[in-house]
Parts: C-alpha cells; sequence; structure tokens
C-alpha cells in the first residue's frame, strides 16, 4: 500500500511540487525504499484526485534530481535516497514562490531535440568568426574594447545600427539604440522602466515562456491575447483593452515564438491604431524577422508607427550566434536613457569584444554572406518539418505553416496530452516543449511546439517519425480503452 499522502490544495506551492517533495520525503526516510515501484501516474492521480499531468511533472523532477527511473511499460522505481546537508538555511522557505513551470527534465543525449529555439552550429562559420576575432584583437583599439564600456553599448556598434535601422526608415531624428544582453534583457529592461506591480500587461497566448515569467515576476497582471494563424486576435485584442487601462502591449509581428504566425500588413496597422487610442506602449519584438524563408518581407510596426513611440526590440541570437548575446533596444531618446541607467544598474554593460566581434563580421561583408546562406540553408528546415508532420502524424492533428522563423505550433488530436506524453517521447529519442510552457490564460492539453532550426532535414525527418509513433500508438490506445470501457445501452 502507497502511503498516504497529504496535499493542500489552497497553498502558494504548485500541487506537483508538493507531490514531489512529499515522495521525496518518503524516500528519504526509507518509507519508500531502492527497487520500489511509484504507483502509475494514472493510478496515483485517481487516488489523490489529480490530473494526472500533475503526477507525471512530479515524477519527472524525482527522475531529473536521479531518486526515481522511468521504464517504458514497466514504471518508475526508486534510485537512491537523495543526499542531505548537515545544517543550512531552508531555502524552501526563504525563497519565494514562483509562478513560473518548472523546465521539463532534459531528453536523453542523443535524443533528437525540437525544444530550443537557435540556430544550427553546423551553419556557423567559423573561419569568418575567426578572421573577424583577429582583426579586432590586432586593432588599434583592442586595449579600450577590454576595458569597461558604456551601459549604452559600444559606440561603434551604437552608430552602426542606428544608420541601419535609419536606412531602413525604423529609426527618426528622435531614437536612440542601447544594446542588450540579447532580447530577453532588453525585454526584461523594459520591464524595469515601465512596468509598476499590479499594471496590466497584454501579451500574446500562447506565447515565449522567457516574456511570460518575465512580467509575472515583475507582478504584472497579464492578459493573454489569443494567436491565431495570422497572429494575435484584434477583436480580442480590442476586448480586453475596452475592460479596463493597460500599460504595454508586447507582440511579437514575424514568426511568432511558438505559433510561428506572421501579423498581416493590415492588422499592424490596426494595432498600432488600438494601442495609440487605448494610450499604451507597444513593443515590438522582432527577434525573427531575418529569418524569412518565402513571401514578401512586411514593413515593421516601428516604421508603421507615425508618432515614432513604437520600442523595437531586435537581436543577432537568432541569425547568428545566440552565444555572444547581443540584442538592442531602437526607442525615442527619453526611454533609451532610462534603459541605459536600468542596464548599468544590472551589469554595466554588454560584453564589449561580443560588440565588437559581431560589428567587424558586419561591417566585413561577413554577415551579408552569412545571411545568404542561412536563407538558403534554413528553407530546408521548415519544408522538411511540414512535410514530415503531415506524412507522420496521427489524422486529426493541426499545424501551423509559418514562412519563416524557428517554430511550428502543433494541436494533437483529442485526448492526446502533450505534456503526459513528453517523457514516453523522450525515452524513444525525441523531445518538445509542450504547450502548457507558452500559455497565459488558457491551455491546450494537445498542443506543442516544434523548434526545427537547429536540426538537420534529415533529423527533423527522423524525430518526427519517432514522435509520429508515440503519439499514434497512445491515440489508438485510448481510443480503444473508451471504446471497452463504453457500458451496455439497456
Amino acid at each position: 500500500m502507497f502511503p498516504k499522502l497529504e496535499l493542500e490544495a489552497q497553498s502558494d506551492r504548485p500541487i506537483y511540487r508538493q507531490l514531489h517533495e512529499c515522495i521525496r520525503k518518503l524516500i528519504g526516510s526509507g518509507a519508500l525504499r531502492k527497487g520500489e515501484r511509484l504507483p502509475a501516474t494514472r493510478d496515483l492521480a485517481g487516488q489523490l484526485g489529480l490530473n494526472r499531468t500533475t503526477v507525471s511533472a512530479a515524477y519527472a523532477l524525482l527522475e531529473a534530481e536521479g531518486l526515481v527511473l522511468g521504464h517504458v511499460g514497466r514504471g518508475s522505481f526508486v534510485l537512491s535516497e537523495p543526499r542531505t546537508s548537515v545544517s543550512g538555511l531552508r531555502w524552501d522557505r526563504l525563497l519565494p514562490a514562483s509562478d513560473a513551470l518548472s523546465a521539463p527534465a532534459p531528453a536523453p543525449s542523443g535524443a533528437l531535440s525540437f525544444a530550443t529555439s537557435r540556430p544550427s552550429e553546423e551553419l556557423f562559420p567559423m573561419g569568418d568568426v575567426r578572421l573577424s576575432c583577429q582583426e579586432v584583437l590586432a586593432g588599434p583599439n583592442a586595449a579600450s574594447i577590454l576595458q569597461l564600456g558604456s551601459p549604452g553599448g559600444y559606440p561603434p556598434l551604437r552608430h552602426y545600427l542606428l544608420e541601419e535601422a535609419r536606412r531602413e526608415g525604423v529609426a527618426r531624428s528622435g531614437d536612440d539604440v542601447v544594446i542588450t544582453n540579447g532580447c530577453q534583457q532588453a525585454l526584461d529592461l523594459l520591464q524595469r522602466v515601465l512596468v509598476r506591480p499590479g499594471d496590466t500587461v497584454l501579451v500574446e497566448d500562447p506565447v515565449y515562456p522567457g516574456l511570460k515569467n518575465l512580467f509575472l515576476r515583475a507582478g504584472a497582471q497579464l492578459a493573454g491575447v489569443p494567436v491565431g494563424p495570422d497572429g494575435i486576435d484584434l477583436e480580442a485584442l480590442e476586448r480586453l483593452l475596452e475592460r479596463g487601462p493597460a500599460r504595454l502591449l508586447v507582440v511579437t509581428p514575424n514568426f511568432q515564438n511558438p505559433t510561428g504566425a506572421t501579423l498581416p500588413a493590415a492588422a499592424r496597422r490596426s494595432v498600432l491604431r488600438l494601442a495609440r487610442s487605448a494610450g499604451l506602449v507597444v513593443v515590438e519584438n522582432d527577434a525573427y524577422g531575418e529569418l524569412r524563408y518565402e513571401g514578401t518581407p512586411l514593413v515593421s510596426l516601428k516604421q508603421l508607427d507615425e508618432t515614432g513611440d513604437t520600442v523595437l526590440v531586435r537581436s543577432f541570437s537568432k541569425l547568428t550566434f545566440p552565444g555572444l548575446r547581443v540584442g538592442w533596444v531602437t526607442a525615442p531618446q527619453a526611454l533609451a536613457s532610462r534603459l541605459a541607467d536600468a542596464k548599468q544598474l544590472a551589469d554595466l554593460h554588454t560584453d564589449q569584444l561580443s560588440q565588437a566581434l559581431l560589428l567587424r563580421f558586419a561591417v566585413s561583408g561577413r554577415l551579408d554572406s552569412h545571411r545568404a546562406r542561412i536563407r538558403a540553408a534554413g528553407a530546408e528546415r521548415p519544408r522538411a518539418v511540414l512535410e514530415a508532420c503531415r506524412r507522420c502524424l496521427p489524422p486529426g492533428t493541426t499545424f501551423t505553416r509559418p514562412e519563416g522563423g524557428m517554430n511550428l505550433w502543433v494541436r494533437l488530436p483529442e485526448p492526446l496530452d502533450a505534456a503526459e506524453l513528453l517523457g514516453r517521447a523522450q525515452r524513444a529519442g525525441a523531445a518538445y516543449l509542450p504547450g502548457k510552457y507558452f500559455a497565459v490564460s488558457r491551455h491546450d492539453p494537445g498542443a506543442l511546439r516544434l523548434s526545427f532550426a537547429g536540426l538537420a532535414p534529415e533529423q527533423i525527418r527522423a524525430g518526427l517519425a519517432i514522435l509520429g509513433e508515440v503519439f499514434s500508438s497512445e491515440l489508438a490506445r485510448a481510443r480503444l480503452e473508451r471504446f471497452e470501457s463504453a457500458p451496455a445501452m439497456v
């Protein structure tokens, strides 16, 4: 008999974390011994009156800690006791509760992972990178580059980015550029400067979890604007604005993460009109805009905005090298100045060698050559993932058809739950991110994100074949189970 567990439904601690802690204590006390089998997730969920996904999440944490090990078809077994410290602080009491979902357990080594939105290392032009590094370090300003720099960014790179923005028609005379550690820090600085606890922030739903969690940690009230095949739902946005004031809207018009959707030109103008009427700040997150593989590029919100008030966030990370962590904000000078002040408090400035390297990579013409290679090679990947989705995923599955970017949104047929199936998929050799990590105010259990840019086309096809087998077999099992459990009609 499995020991009785006490869970507090009214606690600030998520139920899956409470369940994880209870089982962890049972292992530590010896009540559950090495080699003992844990109840099946379905059985324990029934005993405790929980969703099976909640039990699966708790088991995933135990497995990540090395306390249990799951075997396909056999269940999860206790591996060892947790290591305990002799004495120390009670960090579980000192640390505030977090609204963010814990990341899923990492995929086994060698698994084909669709979980991370990043470029393929095989496409990094390492020869050009080494040459750019050598030229920077051999230049007359190498010593000053290694010194402390400006919170606003490496001046030559700022000048280059501002001139490029003016040439594109994005930056106006009253705009300035602040360089950040990628788009993530840019969004963090914007929330520090613009958002107060309790302010309403409008975000896409589903949305990139790093953005969602950032504003939740700031104490903002998030309102999710549903995203469809053509980006955010304008009618839903208008209804949200009618309910009460909002501080800002964060929108990704090009190849939105996680859906891959692109906002049409007419809808972009409507977003600006609604924002202007409501008096809220528009933050345009354009991390993926350069990665268009087909179709015609659309004018940015920043360029369309006649007031010049839209704040544009961009990055080198998706096009070039994410590890260098160089992004930037183009914004009105008054806001840019405040962002630079916040940047100085956060980390003084972004690494100057990375900035100088990327500047040299750009002005030498190597960035243009790399961009062309990325677009040519990148176009093969969405074609491969769309073809593999059509061929491998079970009937009733729907998925988006992005013209660029790195991500695809999949909805599995009922009653499949993407979070419950993740562990099984990982053990079979493929990984993805379930939709629950991206949900703001509505959760679709059957949704998941496939990030395809980091895999070669043959890896994409192999990974989708694995996922298709996992999903199809579970769908067949679930439908058979439902058929067999149907009562007789008398």
